[in-house]
């Protein structure tokens, strides 16, 4: 009897199973499968086959080996631990997704870093939700293209101070470079003018950024997603330097946050014409005609906003003027190129304007140059799918972590032959005028999350390059026996990749002399 009654129940047990077991091999037939890309190891994933300094040399590998297997090898799938990664690794493919798919590839992944670090104000990082909206709404009513255009007259008479700068201290390059940009933020974004050297609230900003960008490696992050209770050790405990560090990360990025936020509150008042330009001014007067109730998440997202501003206008700008010193050096027939060009244009009467820009292609093509040969965002910002998607027949999940790999662009070597030289000449074409390839198409990302202040950033690096390009010269350093000091230039990572400044006056010294 209970023989039978077993034999009985075996039926409808294996008739759910083999229902299952068709339902799971029809549905792995007819789901996409996923782009191709490493075979991933148990638990770890492909994080062992990853360059954790440099990632984006081990994307681009992979876009090479993938790319001559099928002809989809611009899209790259991998998973680093639990997280499923997606690398994009062509501006078309990019465009296809970023932009054109917007609704999907906007959203930001997880950061185990941001909020210990004090890096949650700053809403690059913010998921793609109305609080980013309302970040965006504000940074964008002041630096789109048409607005922008008020900061030039500063922007120019800063390049100007940096010059001076320049001449009387060149070893002190790198501190010029990083005062001269964010005198211009601080100017934008606070009306604030800080003094040309030495400044208290640029220290405030520059203190902050140090330990910030040593926090906010994607090491550190999977170190604190993996193992969270390292913040809660306690301080004796060998291992809490991680927490301290963060600690001290969070009161930095709040000091740089509420203090020159709490100049312009308190300055407005005191002059009507302080804040005309600047947006933190801008919008506290908007802020006085809203109801009570919506005023302290106006002012939070405004101080996200300045907070995020000032951030990526020191740290990218001030990289890509030390590619530039570094591109200067290596090739001083570039250099020469373009001094001609400058004295043609403007002969030794004045300094170059905005209003010459159109005359200076050579000086244009070094920009973009600059900004290609050494992207200071190899991978951008990454991004995250809010929905399944499939494109060109692949899958991609919902969650998947988009990497856009700005480096590989750069580096393809049939839209750039010898793509590791610097040539700004493969912007112009055989009659001296610019091609329609502009990096800054890809260097500022792509889609909704492009970089929203990338023409005020684009006006102050051509401000800055076309005043020491008619001005100075930059050359090797010399030793006691007037010999050239020969270096190799070092580069550090974090969020992006900067030129090492520690030590610079040694490994990279340069002469200025005004002409």
């Amino acid at each position: 009897m209970v023989e039978g009654l077993a034999i009985l129940a075996i039926f409808p047990i294996s008739f759910v199973v083999v229902t299952a077991l068709r339902s799971f091999i029809k549905n792995r037939q007819t789901k996409p499968s996923l782009p191709p890309g490493p075979v991933p190891i148990p638990l770890l994933g492909n994080i062992l086959s990853i360059n954790t300094k440099e990632p984006w040399l081990t994307y681009t590998q992979w876009h090479a080996v993938y790319g001559q297997i099928i002809l989809s090898g611009d899209l790259v799938f991998a998973r680093i631990l639990d997280q499923d990664v997606v690398v994009i690794n062509s501006q078309h493919v990019a465009q296809a997704l970023l932009d054109k798919r917007s609704g999907i590839y906007s959203d930001r992944p997880y950061i185990a870093t941001l909020e210990p670090c004090g890096w949650s104000i700053n809403f690059v990082f913010t998921g793609y939700n109305d609080e980013w909206r309302r970040c965006r709404r504000i940074f964008h009513q002041t630096f789109r293209p048409d607005s922008a255009l008020k900061f030039r007259p500063m922007q120019m008479r800063r390049a100007r101070e940096m010059i001076v700068n320049l001449i009387d201290e060149p070893h002190h390059y790198h501190s010029h470079f990083a005062t001269f940009t964010s005198s211009v933020g601080m100017s934008a974004i606070y009306d604030y003018q800080p003094s040309a050297r030495d400044d208290p609230l640029v220290q405030i900003m520059e203190n902050a950024l140090i330990i910030d960008m040593e926090m906010m490696t994607p090491e550190r992050a999977a170190l604190l997603k993996a193992f969270p209770f390292l913040l809660k050790l306690p301080d004796w405990c060998w291992g809490s330097s991680i927490k301290h560090n963060a600690r001290t990360s969070a009161n930095r990025m709040r000091e740089m946050t509420d203090v020159p936020f709490r100049y312009t509150q308190q300055h407005m008042a005191d002059s009507s014409s302080l804040g005309q330009l600047s947006m933190v001014a801008e919008n506290l007067r908007r802020m006085e005609k809203q109801d009570e109730a919506s005023k302290p998440m106006f002012e939070t997202a405004l101080k996200k906003a300045a907070t995020t501003g000032m951030i990526g206008a020191y740290e990218t700008t001030t990289s890509t003027l030390m590619a530039f010193a570094l591109a200067m050096v290596s090739y001083p027939d570039v250099q020469r190129r373009a001094q001609a060009e400058t004295n043609s244009v403007m002969g030794s009467d004045r300094l170059p304007a905005f209003e010459d820009r159109a005359s200076l292609p050579y000086v244009e093509s070094i920009l973009r140059e600059t900004l290609r040969w050494q992207p200071v965002a190899p991978l951008g910002i990454p991004h995250a799918t809010s929905s399944d998607d499939i494109y060109d027949g692949y899958f991609i999940p919902k969650g998947a972590t988009i990497i856009y790999n700005i480096w590989g662009i750069s580096r393809d070597e049939k839209r750039y032959p010898d793509a590791s030289r610097f040539m700004p000449e493969r912007f112009l074409d055989v009659n001296g005028a610019l091609t329609d390839d502009d990096p800054a198409g890809y260097i500022f990302g792509s889609g909704r999350r492009a970089c929203p202040g990338r023409y005020t950033v684009d006006a102050t690096l051509w401000s800055a390059i076309a005043t020491m390009l008619a001005t100075v010269e930059f050359s090797f350093a010399k030793d006691d026996q007037d010999k050239m000091i020969d270096f190799t230039p070092r580069f550090t990572t974090g969020l992006t990749q900067y030129f090492v400044s520690l030590f610079h006056y040694i490994l990279l010294s340069l002469t200025v002399s005004s002409f």
